[in-house]
C-alpha cells in the first residue's frame, strides 16, 4: 500500500452508493470490492478464505449484471428478475455476500465502539452474530483461525491512515452506508421470501 489513507484508495464508499429506488448494483459491487481490500491491512494469509468468499460472490452478482443489464440496475430488480428461474445464482451469491458484509460491518463497528477490545474479540463476536449459524463444521474452523489472526488495534488502525480523527470519521460514514444497505437488503430478502441474510 502507498502512504495514502485506505479510504482514498477505494473507488466507491458505501456512503455514496444510491439506495433509492433500490441499491445500485454496479456501485454496490465497486464498494464491496473496496471492502475486500480492507482485509489486506490485516496482514495475514488466514483472511484469504474471507476475501475469496466475498470476491466469488461479488463475481456472481457482476456476471448477472453483465448478462441481464436492463433487469439488474438495482439489486432488488436483479433478484425479482431471477426469481422465476430454476437456478438463482446471483440471488444466492448476493445473500452470501451480504452475510460477509454484515460480518465485516459488525466486527468493525464493535471495534470502533469498544476502544479497549482487540480486533480478534470484535470479529469473533461478529462471526457468532452473522456467519456462524450458516457455516458447517468444515468451514467454522477456517473462520475461527482467521479471527485469531486479527492484528492488534495498535497495528491495524494506523494502517487505515492518518490523521486518525479524519480516518475514524470516514470509517464511520463508510460503515453507516454499509449497515444501511445490509439492513435494506435483509428486509427485501425476508419480505420477498428470497432467503435469510
Amino acid at each position: 500500500m502507498s502512504g495514502q489513507p485506505f479510504f482514498k484508495t477505494i473507488t466507491k464508499s458505501f456512503r455514496d452508493v444510491p439506495t433509492e429506488p433500490g441499491v445500485d448494483t454496479a456501485q454496490f459491487c465497486d464498494a464491496a470490492e473496496g471492502l475486500v481490500k480492507i482485509f489486506d491491512l490485516f496482514g495475514n494469509p488466514a483472511f484469504g478464505v474471507v476475501q475469496s468468499d466475498l470476491t466469488g460472490n461479488i463475481a456472481k452478482v457482476r456476471a448477472r449484471l453483465a448478462s441481464h443489464p436492463a433487469q439488474s440496475a438495482t439489486l432488488e430488480d436483479m433478484i425479482r428478475a431471477e426469481k422465476p428461474e430454476k437456478k438463482k445464482t446471483a440471488t444466492e451469491g448476493l445473500m452470501w455476500l451480504l452475510r460477509g458484509l454484515k460480518f465485516t460491518a459488525i466486527g468493525l463497528r464493535r471495534s470502533q465502539q469498544n476502544p479497549t477490545e482487540e480486533l480478534s474479540a470484535s470479529f469473533q463476536k461478529a462471526y457468532e452474530a452473522s456467519l456462524r449459524p450458516y457455516h458447517g463444521m468444515l468451514v467454522r474452523p477456517l473462520f475461527s483461525l482467521a479471527m485469531n489472526a486479527c492484528p492488534y488495534r495498535a497495528v491495524f488502525y494506523p494502517k487505515l491512515g492518518e490523521p486518525q480523527a479524519e480516518v475514524q470519521k470516514e470509517l464511520d460514514e463508510w460503515l453507516t452506508g454499509l449497515e444501511k444497505i445490509v439492513a435494506q437488503m435483509e428486509q427485501f430478502y425476508k419480505s420477498g421470501g428470497h432467503g435469510t441474510v
